[in-house]
């Protein structure tokens, strides 16, 4: 098919979530020029600022969240749960896509349901290894699952699951290619970046200070880049500068190609996105796992670039600022062993997985 269509993307709440969803609607307007993309999602803040960057038409619906809530907020989810259909047949009506899309999060459930209602073709895409609950019961619903990473195949009909990988933005591509074989002289200062997620980690922040806090020799001539999320920016600033330590710190980067640009090593919770973009830079990571992250999953996305040599991962219980103090050393000591780490990651990247996602689609349409 080469004729423009109309695209409606649903999913959001999280950056891990909207990111895949932004990587396929570039790489469909890529393939198929005047093609009309609508993003359904939430009424945070993030879906709308994180789109509207980007140039995407969005509309929000009504829509709660369903596990792990206390009775009144899990009745109140079920109570709007016809609300949030109706919204989503309306825009669906209004918009008349050709294909729907859900990337996961609550919303997807409403949206989804409701273009099967409507006898539109739809896609789920799952970001990690053990799927959420509003993508394992569409499962069912939708006519293809797009998988992020082997072994959650077995969470939904063997039929229509189609391994693809997770995309990853058109920025993050680009730097790829343009990062390919560079490696850092001898001497250069070497560049640790510590992400926390969209909206940051307490516990990381505070074991990373801790970290640089000892003194060790030779972490003083490293260069920090840290996203502490909006609550630590200001603590996690003071404290590398008792530490004598060069650090640039923020909130939020919304850079983030330029930001990886510079890194040499990264601390990182394991989101199923942030995993994907390392991959495909090549660039190596300790990893701390959420420890609340439903169904435990973010533990179970570390393991799979953990086995593949591309990453160490610490349970967050049991780290210390100590302890992640001497790895980091270990590391940074080690050129060699930073560049194999590197290579390794990038082993287990999916870079067409944007494309794949519109194989996919395109098929159906």
């Amino acid at each position: 098919m080469n004729a423009p269509i109309r695209l409606m993307l649903t999913g959001g709440g999280t950056g891990g979530h909207l990111f895949p969803a932004i990587a396929t609607a570039e790489a469909l307007c890529e393939r198929l020029p005047g093609s009309e993309v609508l993003f359904v999602g939430t009424k945070r803040r993030m879906d709308k600022t994180s789109l509207e960057q980007y140039g995407f038409a969005t509309r929000a619906i009504h829509s709660k969240g369903l596990k792990g809530k206390k009775l009144w907020s899990l009745i109140q989810g079920v109570l709007v749960l016809p609300v949030s259909c109706l919204e989503a047949m309306y825009h669906i009506i209004r918009f008349r896509p050709h294909l729907v899309i859900g990337v996961g999060g609550y919303v997807t459930g409403p949206v989804i349901a409701a273009a099967k209602l409507l006898g539109k073709p739809t896609v789920i895409h799952e970001q990690n290894s053990i799927p959420g609950l509003a993508n394992r019961k569409l499962g069912a619903l939708a006519a293809k699952i797009c998988l992020s990473l082997p072994g959650s195949e077995k969470w939904f009909p063997a039929d229509k699951v189609v391994l693809t990988g997770n995309p990853v933005r058109n920025a993050i591509l680009d730097l790829a290619e343009k990062e390919t074989g560079k490696t850092k002289k001898k001497g250069e200062t070497l560049t640790l970046l510590v992400l926390g997620g969209s909206l940051g980690a307490h516990r990381v922040n505070e074991i990373v200070c801790e970290a640089f806090g000892l003194g060790l020799p030779e972490l003083q001539s490293i260069k920090v880049i840290h996203q502490t999320g909006p609550a630590d920016a200001q603590k996690v600033e003071t404290a590398y500068r008792e530490s004598n330590i060069e650090a640039t710190v923020a909130p939020f980067f919304t850079n983030m190609a330029q930001i990886y640009q510079d890194a040499d090593l990264l601390v990182s919770r394991a989101g199923a996105t942030t995993l994907a973009e390392l991959a495909v830079l090549g660039k190596p990571a300790v990893l701390i796992p959420y420890p609340y992250a439903a169904d435990n999953h973010q533990e179970k996305n570390a393991e799979y670039y953990v086995q593949g040599g591309g990453a160490v991962m610490y349970i967050e219980k049991e780290l210390t600022g100590k302890i992640l103090a001497k790895q980091l050393a270990q590391l940074f000591l080690d050129g060699e062993q930073l560049q194999k780490m590197g290579a390794a990651m990038k082993s287990r990247a999916f870079p067409e997985a944007a494309e794949r996602i519109v194989d996919v689609c395109l098929e159906m349409v």
